[in-house]
C-alpha cells in the first residue's frame, strides 16, 4: 500500500496502436505494404491463433496514440480537478514523438504523484522505448535523486512517486484483475466506450481518433475513482471526505458536459446507475 498521496497526483490512461512503420522495419515487410496487412504480419508474428487473432503485441511495436488525465492538486486548503488530454484537439493527431515529450514535460516538471493500473509494466515502458525511438529528451522526467528518500523518483519499485494500482492491490497471475473487472465490483464504470461499435485500433484504422480520445478518458477516470477507493480504504480519507471527492468529480464531469464534452454524460449516468443498488441496499439497512 502506498505511504502518502501527493498535494498533485495525476490519474492517467495511455492508448496506443501496432506502428505499421515498426512492423515494416523488424520484420523486413516493403515500404509500399499497405497498413492493414502489415498489421496481419505483426499478430502473426506475435502469435495469432484463430481464437485469438490479435494477440498482444510488445509495446515498443506500438505506437501511442492518446493520453488522458484526471489531474488532482490541492492549493491553499482547496482540492481542484481537471481532466485533460493529448491530443487537445480530437480530431487532430499529434505527432508521437510531440505527444511524449509534452507529457513526460509535464511529469518533470509538476512532479504529481503518478497513478495508472498496469502501468509499471505497460504504460512507463513503452513511454520510454517511444520516446527513445522518437529521439526525444526528458531529463527533467528521467532525473532520479541520490538516495531514493531524497526526492521524487518514478522509477523507483517501492517509492510513492508512481502507484501501480495492479501491483498494489493484486501483482500479476491468473487470478489478477482487469481494471474493467476490479471496477465494476466497486461500483465504478470500467466498460464504457468499447462495445460491437469496434476497438481502439478498428477505431485508428478509420480515422475515428475522437473515440480514442474519449475511451482513454473513460479510464483515465475510471482509474482515479479506483486510486480514491483504495485512498480511503488506506485511512487517506474520512467517509465523509471521499463523499466529497466523489461528488468533485461528478461536478467535474458535469463541468465538462456544460462544455460540450456530451460523450462525457455516458459515462455519469452508467456510474449513477451502478451506484443506484449500493444507495438503495444502505437505504434498507437504515
Amino acid at each position: 500500500m502506498f505511504k502518502s498521496i501527493g498535494e498533485q497526483v495525476c490519474a492517467f490512461d495511455l492508448e496506443w496502436v501496432p506502428d505499421p512503420q515498426s512492423g515494416r522495419q523488424v520484420y523486413g515487410l516493403p515500404a509500399t505494404l499497405p497498413d492493414a496487412e502489415t498489421f496481419e504480419v505483426m499478430w502473426t508474428q506475435g502469435g495469432a491463433i484463430p481464437d485469438k487473432p490479435r494477440p498482444y503485441l510488445k509495446t515498443v511495436l506500438c505506437r501511442v496514440v492518446a493520453v488522458s488525465a484526471v489531474i488532482r492538486e490541492q492549493r491553499q486548503g482547496e482540492v481542484h480537478l481537471q481532466l485533460t488530454t493529448l491530443p487537445k484537439q480530437a480530431d487532430q493527431p499529434l505527432d508521437e514523438g510531440e505527444l511524449i515529450s509534452t507529457f513526460l514535460a509535464y511529469l518533470g516538471q509538476q512532479k504529481p504523484q503518478l497513478v495508472g493500473y498496469n502501468s509499471q509494466t505497460t504504460d512507463l515502458p513503452i513511454l520510454l522505448q517511444r520516446g527513445i525511438a522518437a529521439g526525444i529528451s526528458a531529463p527533467e522526467f528521467c532525473r532520479r535523486p541520490d538516495r531514493s528518500w531524497a526526492g521524487h523518483d518514478y522509477f523507483a519499485r517501492h517509492g510513492d512517486a508512481h502507484i501501480d494500482l495492479k501491483q498494489t492491490l493484486s501483482g500479476w497471475g491468473i487470478g489478477t484483475p482487469t481494471l474493467a473487472e476490479l471496477a465494476a465490483i466497486m461500483g465504478i464504470p470500467g466498460r464504457v466506450g468499447l462495445g460491437e461499435e469496434g476497438s481502439v485500433v478498428d477505431w485508428w484504422v478509420a480515422g475515428n481518433l475522437s473515440a480514442i480520445v474519449q475511451q482513454s478518458q473513460y479510464d483515465a477516470l475510471t482509474t482515479y475513482l479506483v486510486w480514491l477507493r483504495t485512498a480511503r480504504f488506506a485511512g487517506f480519507f474520512s467517509h465523509q471526505q471521499y463523499s466529497e471527492e466523489e461528488e468533485r468529480v461528478r461536478a467535474m464531469v458535469r463541468d465538462r458536459i456544460s462544455q460540450g464534452d456530451r460523450h462525457l454524460g455516458l459515462y455519469l449516468a452508467q456510474w449513477e446507475q451502478m451506484q443506484a443498488p449500493k444507495a438503495n441496499s444502505t437505504l434498507r439497512q437504515q
